[in-house]
């Protein structure tokens, strides 16, 4: 097994203040508290509910599941955890004679989103058996997990009387059951079964879809992954984190080596200013140019961005490199947070033409001239009542995710990749008590302070991320000051009870400029104009003023900063984008973070 540069707190060792604690409150509030949901979830497993449309309901659980655990490590909520608790449980008691769980009938099985959703179970009870604190109950996932891969290791393969995986789906070129890779890997490694390693490697051995070897399309890096056979971008990133998965067992480089330029690509030629990908609904469509352009409906979903965050989360806990945080916080600020549905507001069912009830994500995110709550992702409804969405499902891994980064451990010390505000209880490398207490603004605010508090001296590292926006920031520790550059300013010093490590980061409006349109960013908040904030229309061209002069004025109801540019005529009022377009039912609710500037 290959070690991770940096590994997460203990859970809950980190409480924060401002948007990464309050909207993982939210989450817990309005999604992962209700019982009426996890029940619908588990009642679907009991009625082959996906035979009659070839759905997806088989995924909402698993899917949650993930994300609630991870917002339990941040948070370690007693409520949230027995929660999880039960809903594992009455999953657990739907489990087939055949060891099967399924939303699709033994007639129907191997079929659409069969595996997909076989796939989420295994992800969904192997991120519980991480935080569960009943050793027996612990033991009894597994069992019953291993039973669950057992039928699909039986049933699909290259042996006689086997169906192939790549014959397991019509949708995708069957990518959608090749991401099963990860949780057998993940289970190979809680159960030392060579069977669940034998199918990973199956998989892997057949490149991840019907239409071509993905692994060596993204090792030879000669086509962006919007020119793949297949382009469904969350699709293709959950494979590809399976194969990274594959690299941290075995070590064998080219894989590490495949995930990596598979990345850098994305990065290279899809993801757009508010660190999401897919112009074209789901799909990876070369992103970076289209951005620009009107959508009349879906763009940019948030199952993209959050596996996104999720692919760049385990990059980074295994190679320690900074630019994925950087990356992770352009998606989480904007993207994710713009997603998040604030004000409980109804969405809209294309596939039914009305408003529905609200849930807490919203599913796409527009870049020019549109607005939000245009139709939910991942829309199914249950035969009993009510309905649900992929989007939905997946948020909460994306707003537990990025409290977690927030502070990490190596074995040199402790890693300060967000400038948020609170404490950190933990540990030092010799195992002392450690308290760490931040007090800062940002992301509007410049100023950053650290206190260290210890029970006895100690020489250790801390490392602090300057952001890649950032151009120039100060550190100051004691009387030292010093000029620090993008990337992480490493302190190594013996540090004493009561020490403080001050930085700066000079923030600055700057403006981005593509196909004849205008972005502007303010540190790592993109800006965007919102046609009920300003009682303008979001697409009317302005002349801002040759220097992109402003006035940062009081911030409205949600908003994280609110500025005024100055322009030749009327001043343009411009809000950090996650507030915006918060009000999906008003008419004229339009929202535009590439502008007509003259």
């Amino acid at each position: 097994m290959i070690k991770n540069k940096f590994n997460y707190l203990g859970v809950a060792e980190a409480k924060y203040a401002g948007a990464p604690h309050d909207y993982v409150l939210i989450t817990e509030k309005h999604q992962l508290l209700d019982k009426k949901t996890w029940d619908k979830f588990v009642e679907v497993f009991t009625e082959d509910s996906d035979d009659h449309d070839i759905g997806w309901r088989c995924e909402y659980w698993g899917k949650m599941m993930r994300g609630a655990c991870l917002t339990y490590r941040y948070h370690g909520d007693d409520e949230l955890y027995a929660m999880l608790d039960y809903a594992v449980r009455e999953l657990l008691k739907v489990q087939r004679e055949d060891g099967r769980f399924s939303t699709y009938s033994e007639k129907m099985q191997f079929n659409g989103w069969d595996l997909w959703g076989r796939k989420y179970v295994l992800t969904g009870m192997m991120h519980f058996i991480d935080i569960c604190k009943d050793e027996a109950l612990k033991a009894e996932i597994l069992e019953a997990i291993s039973r669950h891969a057992d039928y699909i290791v039986e049933k699909i393969g290259k042996g006689e009387g086997q169906k192939s995986i790549l014959e397991t789906s019509s949708h995708w070129l069957c990518l959608n059951s090749c991401t099963i890779l990860e949780p057998f890997i993940d289970l190979y490694i809680r159960t030392g079964k060579k069977s669940y390693l034998d199918f990973a490697e199956y998989i892997i051995g057949l490149g991840g879809c019907a239409g071509g070897n993905l692994i060596d399309l993204a090792i030879l890096d000669e086509i962006a992954p919007y020119e793949y056979p297949v382009n469904k971008a969350y699709e293709m990133m959950s494979f590809f984190e399976g194969l990274l998965a594959y690299y941290e067992l075995t070590g064998e480089e080219k894989y590490l080596d495949a995930v990596s330029k598979f990345v850098e690509k994305i990065n290279e030629t899809d993801v757009t200013i508010i660190g999401c990908s897919g112009c074209t609904h789901e799909l990876f469509d070369h992103s970076a140019i289209m951005q620009t352009e009107f959508n009349e409906v879906q763009m940019q979903e948030t199952c993209v961005t959050v596996t996104w965050m999720r692919i760049l989360t385990r990059l980074h806990l295994l190679t320690g490199k900074v630019e994925y945080i950087d990356r992770i916080e352009r998606s989480a600020y904007n993207a994710l947070y713009g997603s998040i549905n604030t004000k409980n507001e109804k969405g809209l069912s294309i596939e039914e033409g009305l408003f529905i009830d609200p849930v807490i994500f919203d599913s796409y995110s527009p870049l020019y001239n549109n607005r939000r709550g245009l139709a939910t992702g991942g829309f199914k409804r249950f035969r009993s009542g009510g309905f649900y969405g992929c989007c939905a499902c997946i948020g909460s891994a994306g707003t537990g995710i990025f409290p977690l980064i927030g502070t990490l451990k190596s074995e040199e010390g402790i890693v300060i990749n967000e400038s948020f505000e609170g404490v950190v209880k933990t540990a030092t490398p010799l195992g002392n008590s450690l308290t760490l207490n931040a007090v800062t603004d940002y992301p509007t605010g410049e100023k950053y302070t650290l206190a260290v508090f210890l029970e006895n001296d100690e020489e250790f590292e801390i490392k602090i991320r300057i952001p890649d926006w950032c151009d120039e920031a100060t550190v100051t520790v004691g009387d030292e000051i010093k000029k620090a550059y993008p990337g992480y300013y490493s302190i190594k010093r013996v540090w004493s009870d009561g020490d403080t490590v001050e930085v700066e980061f000079p923030l600055h409006l700057k403006s981005h400029h593509l196909n004849g349109k205008t972005a502007y960013t303010y540190g790592p908040l993109v800006l965007a104009r919102d046609e009920i904030k300003e009682g303008k229309k979001t697409d009317s061209a302005f002349a801002p003023t040759e220097h992109n002069a402003y006035k940062i004025v009081e911030a409205g109801d949600g908003e994280m900063l609110r500025l005024m540019l100055e322009c030749d005529g009327e001043d343009v009022l411009l809000t950090d984008y996650a507030s915006c377009g918060k009000y999906w039912t008003k008419k004229n609710a339009n929202v535009s973070v590439w502008l007509n500037a003259k």
